[in-house]
């Protein structure tokens, strides 16, 4: 109990005592404040050369507690370039700190420098002079009061960039909580470095480093004033999970030369890919490794503008496993011996890439290669793989930014030897040595964009130099498919150059062709580039994409296709495709019930596709061409009206976009057609006709042939006057003519001849002229759209016979009074091909 109150006690008078320390330090600086600040300003404008401003200058005792603080706000320097306004800082607080007992004695020594909240922006210009030498000794004697003895800095939340303008390099790094500890033996000064940062971005040249890496650094030093060499004792750098250690030496008398070695500590396949540039460390930055991964090398020679040092890197594996978090898929066993050095010449043009003596297997199928990648501004590549693959763990390692998923199985053998420059220009230069041969057993693909499948492909690729040669390869697209054999031209420097060109010349055999899936497939796989704003596509929706990059040259055989509600049987004949423009000397195809040829070319090197075409239509059952066209999309006359057979030569000009709509104001076309064994059943037209003709015949109108030349332009379809031979007691002959838009508007104009024996008083005609030799014509026209027309007496037909028969009756009587004509021929016949209402 005694010992417990005299705890108490002690304690009590020890929190006492603080508080008359802190209200004796108070006081101290309340009277010593504005002398403190003076000194301060006094002694900082000896050293400092360029112009700072600041908003705020105060001592506090609290923030950086138990040492007393200069504390400066909102300050901005000026960078150290003459005539230059740009800041080299902008920093909300600074603080300069001294113990509190300096307060006691006068004489204050300025220990630490704490930089908060802001920004650094230290840069080399193009001419070699640095923005940042502000700080300079002093030029007289310093103040016995106040002096700099700098023991610590400490960065926090402070964003530094460093611009190197001749080596063209940036850095651009945000230090969360950085402390250096300094402190000086003679002429050499030891300085500790601890804390964390983040690198927001590292660019040297065009490549990228470390984007978005957090740093943890743990480092010692050593700076020899007099000898000018700082000595880096073991230090380590943690990049990620990456940790290096550092030692060495850098001599900066004169110029900068470097002594630096680096091994990796722990290292796992992010020690390595740490230092790639960005485009491949987050291309391969989640993928992680067990087992024994290496990492070392050395830095030597001068670091200049114009001077490089020399970079030496070994790496390898031995016995490791790589593999992806999220997949399962494993790559077991690996072994590889790999070197990156910079060369003789100390520059890209000698750097050199060796990755050797590569061996693993993935789900118990072995691999091996090697690849050596050297002179990095005109590369030169050998490669050599020789793996058997299984599909889908191949694609559960490395996912495809297209594929989705896969299965089946491939042996791949590739070798490559060759400058890339070369094979870009000239692929089928002798200086490119390229072999492999791929055989593929039941592999599938599933592609992302679109539905389909590729399925259980089986065949085999064979590469000479920047060619492919395609063996029997079959399979099934969707529900089609294909057996391929043939060649693809310049493939090699397709797949890994962008612009260009692929050529396959190949014969294309299908038992079985699904137009619909396909076309489906290229919309979804074009949509991007071909839909409209706010369009958007569906089981409906076609595209017609041919990329420039490729040309065909196909020889074509399929048994059967379907198209909508088409059935084709027996397609033959040879496609080409050049420059976008697919163009076809002739294509065969039964269905309908007949046969179609057809010659012509599609065009898409504009914005319409402008198709232009000859087809022939032999035999064609004219009901199932309505019926599989749906009508062509017009309702005034059907497949149920429709009965013969057609023979027809379309020839055309059609222009579609790019999802095979028409522009119909474009379309220009003359259609020479034969229509044989016609019926026209129950046709609305027709049975308008029932006050001239019984209903009963017209329900059903039989016709032997027709025939006629028809033409297209401006969504007008122009029908020439034409005779239609029929089965009725009265419309033995009609004779039609007009003009029918692609709205649907008709203007037509019917003759009709009506027979008669007799001179008779008809109750619906009136007195009809009747002669064996001529019977009378009833004109009619047809107008209106299709649910919504007329029928009425030609008038004007009428006027324009009536005048045409006078003139030529009013020629007969002058040719009678010049006595032109035998006497049997002076009795002039009244006309009966016409007759009033």
């Amino acid at each position: 109990m005694g010992n417990r109150k005299k705890v108490t006690r002690y304690f009590f008078w020890g929190v006492a005592g603080i508080f008359l320390i802190m209200a004796l330090a108070g006081g101290a600086l309340a009277l010593y404040q504005d002398k403190i600040i003076r000194l301060f300003v006094a002694e900082a404008n000896q050293h400092i050369k360029t112009k700072i401003a600041v908003e705020k200058i105060e001592v506090t005792w609290w923030e950086q507690f138990p040492q007393v603080a200069i504390r400066l706000q909102n300050v901005e320097v000026t960078e150290a370039v003459p005539g230059s306004t740009a800041p080299l800082a902008k920093l909300k607080n600074v603080y300069a700190t001294f113990y509190p007992w300096d307060l006691l004695g006068s004489s204050y020594r300025i220990r630490e420098i704490h930089l908060e909240d802001g920004e650094v922006h230290a840069r080399i210009l193009a001419n070699g002079k640095v923005n940042y030498r502000f700080f300079q000794s002093a030029d007289t004697v310093q103040s016995e009061t106040m002096q700099f003895h700098l023991q610590h800095i400490v960065l926090k939340h402070v964003h530094v960039t460093y611009q190197d303008a001749p080596r063209r390099q940036v850095y651009d790094v945000h230090a969360r909580a950085l402390r250096a500890a300094l402190e000086m033996e003679g002429s050499v000064l030891q300085l500790e470095a601890s804390g964390n940062t983040r690198i927001k971005n590292i660019r040297i040249g065009l490549n990228e480093f470390l984007n978005g890496k957090e740093v943890t650094l743990a480092s010692r030093l050593s700076i020899h004033t007099e000898r000018q060499t700082i000595t880096l004792q073991p230090s380590e750098v943690q990049i990620g999970k990456a940790v290096y250690q550092l030692g060495g030496q850098i001599a900066y008398r004169q110029k900068t030369q470097v002594n630096l070695t680096v091994n990796g500590k722990n290292t796992q396949v992010q020690s390595l890919l740490a230092l790639l540039p960005a485009r491949y460390s987050n291309q391969f930055g989640q993928y992680q490794s067990d087992g024994d991964v290496y990492f070392k090398g050395k830095v030597k020679g001068e670091v200049s503008s114009q001077k490089n040092p020399f970079l030496d890197f070994e790496f390898g594996a031995r016995d490791a496993s790589f593999y992806h978090p999220g997949s399962r898929e494993k790559v077991e066993g690996v072994t590889l011996v790999g070197r990156f050095t910079n060369g003789a010449q100390r520059n890209s043009q000698t750097s050199r890439l060796e990755v050797r003596q590569i061996q693993g297997r993935l789900r118990g199928k072995p691999f091996s290669g090697e690849v050596i990648y050297q002179n990095f501004v005109n590369p030169d590549l050998h490669l050599n793989v020789n793996a058997q693959l299984d599909v889908a763990s191949v694609l559960g390692l490395f996912p495809g930014k297209h594929l989705e998923k896969g299965s089946g199985q491939a042996q791949v053998r590739f070798a490559f030897t060759g400058n890339l420059r070369t094979f870009r220009a000239n692929p089928v230069s002798p200086a490119i040595k390229a072999r492999g041969e791929a055989t593929l057993r039941q592999v599938s693909l599933q592609f992302r964009q679109h539905p389909i499948l590729f399925k259980g492909f089986n065949g085999t690729l064979l590469l000479k130099k920047n060619d492919v040669a395609v063996s029997k390869v079959k399979g099934k697209i969707g529900d089609s498919d294909l057996l391929v054999n043939g060649y693809f031209k310049n493939a090699l420097a397709w797949l890994f150059f962008k612009g260009q060109k692929l050529r396959i010349e190949a014969d294309v055999a299908s038992r079985f062709l699904n137009v619909n899936q396909i076309l489906a497939a290229s919309a979804e796989m074009g949509s991007s580039a071909t839909a409209a704003p706010g369009e958007k596509g569906g089981s409906g929706a076609y595209a017609f994409n041919m990329p420039a990059q490729l040309e065909l040259d196909l020889n074509t055989s399929v048994q059967r296709l379907t198209f909508r509600r088409f059935r084709g049987r027996q397609l033959s004949g040879r496609i080409q495709l050049k420059d976008k423009v697919l163009t076809t000397p002739g294509m065969a195809m039964q269905g309908v019930g007949g046969r179609f040829r057809v010659a012509g070319r599609m065009d898409a090197r504009s914005p319409l596709i402008k198709v232009t075409s000859t087809a022939h239509l032999e035999n064609i059952n004219v009901d199932s061409l309505f019926y599989v066209f749906e009508d062509f999309g017009q309702t005034f006359i059907m497949q149920r009206h429709l009965r013969g057979e057609l023979t027809a030569q379309i020839t055309s000009d059609t222009y579609l976009d790019h999802r095979l709509r028409p522009r119909t104001d474009l379309v220009r076309a003359e259609v020479k057609t034969t229509l044989r064994n016609g019926q026209l059943i129950n046709f609305a037209p027709m049975q308008k006709l029932s006050l001239f003709v019984k209903r009963g015949e017209l329900a059903n109108l039989r016709f032997s042939e027709m025939k006629n030349n028809f033409y297209i332009k401006n969504r007008i379809v122009y029908i020439p006057e034409m005779e239609i031979k029929s089965n009725t007691s009265r419309l033995s002959t009609i004779t039609v003519s007009g003009t029918h838009t692609f709205d649907q508007l008709m203007d037509y104009r019917v003759r009709i001849p009506l027979k008669s024996q007799r001179r008779d008083k008809d109750e619906r005609f009136g007195v009809i002229a009747t002669s064996s030799a001529n019977n009378p014509n009833l004109f009619l026209t047809i107008k209106g759209k299709e649910g919504n027309f007329k029928v009425a007496y030609d008038q004007q037909r009428v006027r324009q016979k009536v005048a045409a028969d006078l003139k030529r009756e009013k020629k007969v009587v002058k040719d009678i009074l010049r006595g032109k004509k035998k006497e049997e021929e002076k009795r002039v016949k009244p006309s009966a091909e016409y007759f009033e209402f």
